[in-house]
């Protein structure tokens, strides 16, 4: 597929890397692993993937199509203040990364997909809960927050689509931006706008929107036992909301996927004919009226000499019957 004429074509440095990254995403699924936990790009997304990849300019480097996960934070690091540096004993004792990465932390369920469970279903055992025990069983213990170095908390979380787009160059990367913004992901933004090197710029652009995210706490991991502390009937409205919230990311997705195209290839007339602009089409008028005028002057003048003989002809005509 062509670029938008308004783009400059990709440097080599962006197409050499196009290239191997296209070269992973071809590998079957089933070979096929990212660091996701799920491991592979996700299939309410691979249509938008391919449209993107398919586009000369751009190629995507990381996505998620939206997800409902529970997770329990990583081990907290005990005792760190006895071992760290002088210097870093002030920082905050550090947990896994948002997702369960890193310290320890484990996925207890993840759907890229909205959760189908009725009312009378155990939401507990739908969402990795199953073998938790409820806190008010061992009457709530106030002194719970005292140890929380030992505690472990346990999220439920929603988060919509994130997609990570390497750009050929700062005007491909204002166009991106500029149709996921349109589309709803008003918290989208890019990277690597500067180089260090002589090579060119090849920005990364983030899709994405915190708008639509939500967490809450449902439960605790102490001592290797997990404890949800939370109702069945809340669990039932966070699911709730996390379908409701699957259904706009959707839409959202949709927008973008028809702002991206559509901005990349110029729409058609009614009569077939590519749109233009108002600056395009003076250009194009202009090259017209040239080639008229270059056509014209490359034409023999006989015809001219034809038409004024003709003339003569009926003045002479005209004086002959008066």
């Amino acid at each position: 597929m062509k670029a938008p004429s308004a783009l400059p074509p990709p440097p080599p440095n962006f197409l050499r890397k196009k290239e191997r990254i296209l070269e992973a995403l071809a590998v079957p699924d089933a070979e096929y692993s990212d660091a996701s936990p799920k491991g592979s790009v996700d299939a309410g997304i691979r249509d938008l993937i391919g449209e993107i990849n398919a586009l000369d300019g751009f190629v995507t480097t990381s996505s998620c199509a939206g997800r409902v996960s529970v997770f329990v934070e990583g081990r907290k690091v005990a005792d760190a203040e006895k071992s760290e540096p002088e210097e870093d004993a002030a920082r905050p004792a550090t947990l896994a990364a948002v997702g369960g990465k890193g310290g320890g932390g484990t996925w207890l369920f993840v759907s890229h997909d909205p959760v189908v469970g009725d009312a009378s279903e155990d939401m507990k055992r739908l969402i990795g809960l199953h073998d938790s025990v409820d806190y008010d069983d061992e009457g709530g213990r106030g002194d719970s927050v005292k140890t929380v170095k030992e505690t472990r908390l346990i999220h439920f979380k929603f988060e919509p689509m994130i997609l990570h787009v390497l750009t050929a160059s700062l005007e491909h990367a204002q166009l991106l931006l500029r149709c996921g913004l349109q589309a709803g992901f008003r918290e989208s933004g890019a990277i690597n706008l500067t180089s260090t090197t002589a090579e060119a710029i090849t920005p990364i652009v983030a899709i994405r929107s915190m708008g639509l995210s939500f967490e809450s706490l449902v439960g605790i991991r102490e001592n290797d036992s997990t404890k949800c502390t939370v109702s069945d009937n809340y669990l039932h409205s966070l699911l709730r909301i996390a379908n409701e919230r699957f259904e706009e990311n959707r839409k959202r997705i949709e927008r973008f996927r028809t702002t991206i195209l559509d901005a990349s290839y110029p729409p058609k007339k009614r009569d077939g004919t590519e749109w233009e602009d108002a600056q395009a089409r003076r250009e194009r008028k202009r090259a017209e009226g040239l080639r008229r005028k270059a056509e014209l002057q490359g034409q023999p003048q006989k015809g001219g000499d034809t038409e004024a003989d003709g003339v003569d002809l009926d003045i002479s005509m005209n004086t002959h019957f008066t």
